[in-house]
């Protein structure tokens, strides 16, 4: 019987191989090679097969392809970082203070003793007292090679940061900054029935929505003057924490158009350091007195000198506006003044009579529910400042503001008095301002600006 093909190619096979006349007649008559090249013939198909699958799948690969960067994550949350070298070094753990959570607590559950809690309550005296922690903040442990480290975030801008080294029973303690980063966004909406719902639309929060209305509160009523087919335009600064939490938005330049008429606006800040909005020539927005004492809201009565009044039933002059608006709705004083009356007033209810600067003007706010904190007769108030809160005290029949604006002890219309505006950018400042100014109001008009990471 002929020897069988032994597919075990060893060295001691090899050579039986060599040795048999059988075999080696087959591969002379087969034209076959030797089986002693096939692992070479192997190793060099493989390789051809490599090559052939990179010049083929290379077609798919775009070397120059990138994603923009839209969004921020912080390290902790971006998943192109490797921290495993720093997880390797060191372990956190965290804890969120919950209500009625106290320091000893919430650092038990980072595997502190009350014992150790307490020295780290004193440690950090001088610097941050501890009883002034908040619910919803957080502490955080790390554990590295050079010791201990505690945190707990006083605030968006500021942290709380203790060590103790290794072999080391003392903490130490100080207060260091937080790494803040912003960027510019251009947003614009229009106006269908609420400017708070366009703003919305576009992404803008309650709090960047009254910025924009305070801005331009002394040329335009929102609660008389909005119309659908009102437009806006904004470039704001959004900052954010190391975390990624947002802080707030910083409004830069903004354009409102109004009923046809378009205002500009610019954020400047003086050689004084005073900040504010001006036009872009450099005149102020604010003015004098603001345009109404309350935001969104309806007027429901104006400036008449015969009215027939809904409660008594008979005509009488109304010598001011009637704002309706919930219960509740803040109430701000139209210009810096002293209150001059606070109390109940006969049929206004809840009254109060502010007494302006240039002592010739008074306004007078009636029907509150209640007034705000540290209101009194004679105290000092500023223009913007909240004062009370929309009610119906006294002869009302529903929740709304009765306000009264008054020349030397008259009442005149509200509506209709025009308010000189504040100082304007001082000639010495001119230069500066446009230099500073300009590349924002330039921005503003590109509506399709890129955001602009800081």
């Amino acid at each position: 019987m002929p020897k069988a093909f032994n597919h075990d190619f060893s060295d001691q096979d090899h050579s039986g191989l060599e040795n048999s006349s059988v075999s080696s007649g087959r591969r002379k008559g087969s034209g076959l090679p030797s089986p002693g090249w096939f692992p070479l013939l192997g190793a060099a198909l493989g390789f051809i097969l490599i090559l052939l699958l990179i010049s083929t799948g290379g077609d798919n690969v775009d070397a120059n392809s990138a994603v923009p960067h839209e969004e921020w994550l912080p390290p902790a949350l971006n998943p192109t970082v490797d921290q495993s070298i720093e997880k390797e070094a060191s372990r956190t753990q965290s804890t969120k203070l919950e209500a009625g959570d106290n320091t000893i607590s919430a650092l038990g559950r980072l595997g502190f003793s009350a014992s150790t809690s307490i020295n780290i309550i004193n440690a950090s005296k001088k610097t941050y007292q501890l009883k002034n922690i908040r619910s919803g903040h957080t502490f955080k442990r790390r554990d590295n090679a050079d010791g201990i480290d505690v945190y707990y975030n006083i605030d968006g801008t500021s942290r709380l940061h203790l060590h103790q080294a290794n072999g080391q029973h003392q903490w130490l303690s100080k207060v260091e900054n937080r790494e803040i980063h912003s960027r510019q966004r251009i947003a614009s909406g229009v106006v269908h029935g609420s400017l708070f719902g366009a703003a919305a639309e576009i992404g803008l929060d309650q709090r960047t929505t009254m910025n924009l209305v305070d801005i331009f509160a002394w040329d335009i009523d929102f609660a008389r003057d909005m119309r659908d087919g009102d437009t806006f335009q904004l470039l704001y600064e959004e900052r954010f924490d190391d975390e990624g939490k947002p802080l707030e938005n910083t409004i830069l330049a903004a354009e409102f158009t109004n009923q046809g008429t378009t205002y500009k606006s610019v954020r400047y800040k003086q050689l004084n350091g005073d900040v504010g909005y001006f036009t872009p020539d450099g005149k102020s927005m604010r003015k004098a007195y603001l345009k109404a004492p309350v935001k969104f809201s309806r007027i429901s009565s104006r400036f008449r000198l015969k009215r027939k009044h809904p409660v008594l039933g008979y005509t009488r002059a109304h010598r001011g506006v009637d704002y309706a608006a919930p219960s509740g709705t803040h109430i701000h004083a139209i210009g810096d003044g002293r209150v001059d009356f606070v109390g109940w007033k006969n049929g206004y209810g809840r009254f109060i009579l502010i007494r302006h600067n240039n002592r010739n003007h008074s306004t007078a706010y009636a029907h509150m529910r209640r007034y705000a904190r540290g209101i009194r007769k004679g105290s000092r108030v500023k223009q913007g400042q909240l004062i009370g809160y929309v009610g119906m005290s006294g002869l009302a029949t529903g929740p709304h503001l009765h306000y009264e604006f008054r020349s030397r002890g008259r009442a005149v219309n509200p509506l209709t008095v025009k308010h000189p505006p504040a100082k304007p950018v001082l000639v010495t400042e001119r230069t500066r301002f446009h230099e500073q100014t300009s590349p924002l109001l330039t921005q503003l008009e590109n509506s399709t600006s890129q955001p602009n990471w800081g």
